[in-house]
């Protein structure tokens, strides 16, 4: 029985409700996205573009699949804004000489380099919505995305993908990581959910073992940086520990993102064979506990920390926006799946966390970085750059296990249209 207010509370009307107003608040708030181009503004505190900073792929991509998700939620104004990204990803970001997708263009126009496998896992999942949204040129976009992926990035003797290449694909990068493989779970759960290519469910299964692996070695916390060969380097970037996509130590916010998505995709394959899918539950399930005994109130105060080192001891203490976004959605389902008390008064805890020191009432969307204090700051991440952890944290928590969120929401849309 859950002893918190009811609108913090999974499956009570309030906490539906709640969702819904803060999902609406966060669609209204990126609307001002779209530079004239198609690719993505950074977006300040009050979702004013900052047009001085890099228009970037993996934003841009975002934005695609957040407001593909809006047409199915009939959110004002979602398919002109899911068109002007793709116009983005199919114009001004698409590399036309050499394949693939730029990390981005500066203000001036200016070609960021290298290509990220990160970036491109990202254009997977938005060209895999606006599939289902029936947007224009995204069944083609999404064919592009999936071939450069199988030839630039995907190596299937070692069922894991590579990082970075260079503009030109000519010179890859020594550097292995796993947030980047993390996200292509991600993009091939939504690209086999979509186009029914089991290969791509498949290949996400192979990029979990291996993580189930590293993490069992490691006391459920995962190694995020490794070598060519894949051996993990456990001191990357110690003299950088708030790097925002290559911090040192463990990460504790992926932990709990690796859970839903070993969630989802156990569930997925497994759908017949529930013995073999309660082995990768438990897996999801000590991520998840490791990650949370870690990070959350580690300090004195609510909020889950950054990073640890590998004893579990907080590193970097500033809470970021998207680790509480993660838990949310992985309690949630976890509860949902287990029926565990825990997971649910887990749930609460975050809700009443985000809506005391993390969403903005002024000024909409979440706040993006606090310190250990819970005070806004922006070292790492100023401003609100884009609204995809935050909405799919209003959309997972009622929305089935085994299916990627947009086909989720809009096999959702279709059901109570049809009643």
């Amino acid at each position: 029985m859950c002893t918190f207010e009811k609108k913090y509370c999974l499956d009570t009307d309030e906490n539906k409700a709640f969702l819904s107003d803060i999902c609406k608040n966060l669609l209204a708030f990126g609307h001002h996205f779209p530079s004239p181009g198609g690719g993505a503004y950074y977006l300040g505190d009050d979702g004013t573009p900052w047009k001085e900073r890099n228009r970037e792929t993996w934003i841009t991509s975002r934005m695609v699949h957040v407001y593909s998700i809006g047409t199915f939620l009939g959110h004002p104004g979602s398919e002109e804004l899911m068109s002007a990204g793709l116009k983005g990803l199919t114009g001004e970001l698409h590399d036309t000489k050499n394949g693939g997708w730029y990390a981005g263009l500066t203000c001036d126009d200016q070609i960021l380099p290298n290509k990220q496998c990160y970036a491109h896992a990202f254009v997977i999942l938005a060209a895999s919505s606006a599939v289902l949204a029936g947007c224009p040129d995204a069944d083609q976009l999404l064919e592009e995305a999936l071939q450069l992926y199988d030839e630039r990035f995907w190596n299937e003797e070692e069922g894991l993908s590579c990082d970075t290449w260079n503009t030109e694909f000519t010179v890859l990068d020594d550097y292995r990581g796993l947030n980047a493989n993390m996200h292509t779970v991600e993009a091939f759960l939504a690209a086999s959910d979509v186009t029914g290519d089991e290969k791509y469910r498949i290949r996400a299964g192979r990029i979990i073992d291996h993580v189930k692996g590293w993490a069992s070695a490691n006391n459920w916390r995962i190694p995020e940086h490794f070598s060519k060969n894949w051996i993990a380097d456990l001191e990357c970037n110690k003299d950088k520990p708030d790097d925002p996509f290559k911090p040192y130590g463990a990460t504790p916010g992926h932990g709990i993102e690796w859970a839903r998505l070993i969630t989802q995709w156990a569930l997925s394959t497994y759908k017949q064979n529930t013995e073999v899918a309660s082995e990768y539950l438990r897996l999801a399930e000590a991520l998840y506990r490791r990650a949370i005994a870690d990070a959350w109130n580690a300090d004195g105060a609510p909020g889950i920390c950054y990073t640890t080192d590998w004893s579990g001891t907080p590193i970097v203490h500033d809470r970021m926006h998207w680790t509480l976004a993660e838990a949310i959605n992985t309690s949630s389902v976890l509860y949902h799946v287990t029926g565990k008390q825990s997971y649910a008064d887990d749930y609460a805890t975050f809700m009443q966390y985000l809506d005391e020191n993390v969403l903005d009432h002024v000024n909409g969307s979440w706040f993006h970085q606090l310190n250990r204090e819970n005070h806004v700051i922006g070292t790492v991440w100023p401003g609100k750059s884009d609204i995809y952890h935050a909405l799919q944290a209003t959309l997972i928590p009622y929305h089935r296990a085994d299916l990627s969120i947009a086909p989720a929401v809009k096999e959702s849309a279709s059901q109570a249209s049809a009643i």
